[in-house]
């Protein structure tokens, strides 16, 4: 993978687009298809791997009695199902 250093979420998800859309036009060979596959995979990893950090380090502030509590942000997603 490049430096992952340099790479971001969303230079992985721009990247990730650029192949599937590669993948799905198939005027690349087999060999190149399946080196796009493989990097596609790297950067699902990456991306699922930052994705989790985050969401890991989003939560909400809450004041309690004096005190203050982290509350795990939620999205209102189980609010609408």
């Amino acid at each position: 993978m490049a430096e992952e250093g340099a790479l971001t979420f969303e230079k992985a998800l721009e990247e990730l687009e650029a192949i599937v859309e590669k993948l799905e036009h198939g005027q690349i060979s087999l060999e190149e298809s399946l080196a796009a596959f493989e990097r596609g995979m790297e950067l699902v990893s990456f991306c699922q791997a930052r994705l989790q950090q985050v969401e890991k380090r989003v939560e909400i502030l809450v004041e309690r009695a004096g005190s203050f509590a982290f509350d795990p942000f939620s999205d209102g997603d189980e609010e609408r199902a």
